[in-house]
Parts: structure tokens; sequence; C-alpha cells
């Protein structure tokens, strides 16, 4: 072996075993980084298009009528690949959940910056929940029954139940800082207020055949516009 070559290969092993190792310990060089990034970006593509697949079966056929065959078909993925992204056909829910949460957190911001006071806001939001509901088939009432139960399931710790808590409290914040809203009740209590009728529509409208869902969102929307109202001292008693 010619004169310091056993240490340039000694040199070149450590260098190697010196990059396993950062790899190990999350301290990849920018090779790896590029590589591991790839990797990653390759896979969110495959689970968004799985996803995709399944939202759109679910709203066309049902929920329980769609077969994870034919979302692999529709995605066009390897049944072993979907697997490896979900355990079962209900782990999709779980991201239809949080893209679900995603536009209603949307529709809440969005009635927060149009509405001109909190009860036009509140107006605003149930008359937009309404219309997307009136416009459901069975099939979509079903995906809306089968997401409400992954929101919830773990009750309030659930991450998405805890944004929209906050969503609506902020709605009510709003209210309470441009002194529309009554300070009779804890702010808690009025956030409250908002999400239980929100859920009570969604139930009847999942459950109830032929529910009019524009006309009681608008009761709704009505009934906590009054409820929210401050009142005069004289009233207070």
């Amino acid at each position: 072996m010619a004169p310091g070559s056993q240490e340039r290969v000694a040199g070149e092993a450590c260098l190697a075993e010196d990059a396993k190792g950062r790899i190990g310990r999350g301290q990849a060089g920018p090779a790896e980084e590029r590589a591991l990034t790839r990797r990653e970006r390759r896979k969110r593509e495959v689970r968004n298009r799985i996803v995709e697949a399944a939202g759109e079966l679910f709203r066309l056929q049902g929920y329980s009528a769609t077969r994870v065959t034919e979302i692999c078909d529709r995605a066009d993925v390897a049944e072993k690949t979907f697997f490896n992204h979900f355990p079962t056909k209900q782990d999709v829910l779980s991201d239809l959940a949080a893209m679900a949460v995603g536009e209603l957190l949307m529709t809440i911001e969005s009635a927060r910056k149009d509405g001109r006071t909190t009860a036009n806001r509140i107006a605003i939001f149930f008359g937009r929940i309404a219309e997307t509901m009136a416009t459901a088939g069975p099939p979509q009432k079903e995906l809306v029954s089968a997401i409400v139960q992954v929101v919830h399931a773990s009750g309030e710790t659930s991450d998405d139940a805890r944004k929209l808590h906050e969503a609506f409290a902020a709605l009510v914040a709003d209210g309470l800082a441009a002194g529309d809203v009554t300070t009779r009740h804890a702010p808690e209590t009025l956030t409250e207020m908002i999400i239980g009728a929100y859920y009570v529509l969604t139930f009847n409208f999942v459950n109830l055949e032929g529910f009019a869902v524009r006309q009681q969102a608008d009761a709704v929307a009505r009934f906590l516009a009054d409820a929210f109202r401050p009142r005069p001292e004289k009233e207070t008693d």
C-alpha cells in the first residue's frame, strides 16, 4: 500500500461512520437532508392522494359503501401502500376530519371579518353552514356524521375540538370588546352556546328526514343574537 494510503482509508472509514452517526442522531448533512425531504414529500403526496380519493368516494357513495380496494383504484396505489399509511379505512377519517375542521375554521373567520356586529356574524356563520348542508345528499350526511364522531372521539382534549372552541371563543371576544355582547354570562358559557347550537343543527341535519336546515339555522341565529344582546340594567333584575 502506498505511503499514506492506510491513513486515507482509515480517515474515509471514520468519515463514513461519522455520517452514519449524524444521520442516526438526526444531524444529516445537506445531501442526506435533501434525500430525506424528497422521501417525506413523496410520502405526503401519496397520503394526500389516498385521502382525496377516499373523500371523493365517501361523498359520492357513502362511507360504509366504500371499500378500501375502490380507494386504492381511485388513488392509483397498491393496497399495501394504503395500509402503510392507514391501518384501517376509518383511520382515513382522521385526515378528512382535520380538513373539515380547517374549512369550518375558515367559515368562522370569514364570518368574523364580514359581519358588522356579533349578531350579524352569527347569522352569517349559520347561514353559510346551512347553504352547504342544504346541497348535501345521504352519502354526505353519513360522512359528516362519521367526521363529527372522529373530531370528538377524545372529548374536549381533541386538538380539532380545541381549535373549534378557540375560534368560537374569538367571535365572542370580538363582541365583548365591541360592547354588543352581554356580560351577564361568562364568555365560556356564551362560547358553549354557539358550539352546542352548531352541533344540534348538525345532528338534526344528519338524522332527521326532511329537516329544514335553512329555516332552522336562521332560527338558531336569531335565538343566539337575542340571548347575546346586552340588556338595559332595569331588565337584568
